[in-house]
């Protein structure tokens, strides 16, 4: 598979299932990469899905799985991991050297979808996370020993599109899913508190919770941006005995670094768990 720009056009997608973050692959793939909605086809068991997604993108609509993947040379595995082993099962004989899988199954590792398919499968295991709606997405991607340097830099394009994509190892996935995957919820439990306190001080709700969002929104991109540490960011606005500094110290007060150290780490062993059960 060539990475060439206008070999992606050509190429045919195929999304198992048709959810909110199949929805962002696909405008990224419309918008973002040019490929012909003709060239996109997504299944998904509710009709009233399949019926939004070929009404807003153009794109073709399907219940028949095998079919999908037989019409396609990319094929996007983005159900809910417990009926991930069902859809495999379905799909297998129709799984060649010829397509390159992409699975978005939270908690699936490679050996369990390589093990289902073909030995000489291309597989792409990607942990996404929901900010790819607003194409602001993080992602981690980890290829089978089977996938091709092109297809590596094809699933990189693609997620590049919606957000941000790094190469980890297929072990550390679960971290993966344990930060970025189930980091947002953290992050707007942290917009909330900030909310929460402006309005303690006088604020009211929606521009407390704009000012908190948009605090947040700009501190993620100065650490993008500037390549700065973290710390050197947050040293650069805590003056001597300044506002920032009293702040910090009921942060530390609270714990809340090691609050977010145990969220991380609580999440990624759920992840190990829930792959665990569906081996």
């Amino acid at each position: 598979m060539s990475q060439g720009e206008t070999v992606i056009e050509n190429l045919r997608f195929a999304f198992l299932g048709g959810g909110n973050m199949a929805e962002a692959l696909i405008k990224g793939l419309l918008t973002g990469l040019a490929v012909p909605p003709r060239h996109v086809v997504a299944t998904d068991v509710i009709r009233e899905r399949c019926g939004y997604l070929h009404e807003t993108y153009g794109i073709c609509t399907s219940n028949d799985n095998p079919q999908a993947v037989r019409d396609s040379e990319v094929i996007f595995l983005a159900v809910k991991p417990q009926t991930v082993p069902t859809l495999l099962e379905a799909i297998a004989p129709d799984v060649n050297r010829g397509k390159l899988i992409v699975s978005i199954a939270a908690g699936i590792p490679l050996s369990t979808l390589q093990c289902a398919l073909a030995d000489d499968s291309r597989i792409v295991r990607v942990m996404p996370n929901t900010p790819a709606l607003v194409l602001a997405g993080a992602a981690g991607i980890s290829p089978s020993p089977t996938a091709t340097p092109a297809d590596i830099a094809l699933v990189e394009r693609i997620f590049n599109v919606v957000g941000r994509a790094t190469v980890v190892s297929d072990s550390l996935m679960d971290t993966v899913t344990g930060l970025s995957g189930s980091g947002p919820a953290f992050v707007f439990a942290l917009i909330e508190g900030l909310s929460d306190g402006g309005v303690l001080m006088g604020l009211d709700r929606p521009t407390a919770t704009m000012l908190a969002a948009q605090t947040v929104l700009g501190a993620a991109k100065m650490v993008l941006e500037t390549g700065k540490h973290p710390g050197e960011l947050k040293d650069m606005v805590t003056s001597p005995a300044g506002t920032t500094i009293a702040g910090m110290q009921a942060l530390e007060d609270g714990g809340l670094r090691g609050l977010m150290m145990a969220a991380v780490r609580r999440a990624t062993e759920r992840s190990q768990e829930l792959g665990r059960g569906l081996k």
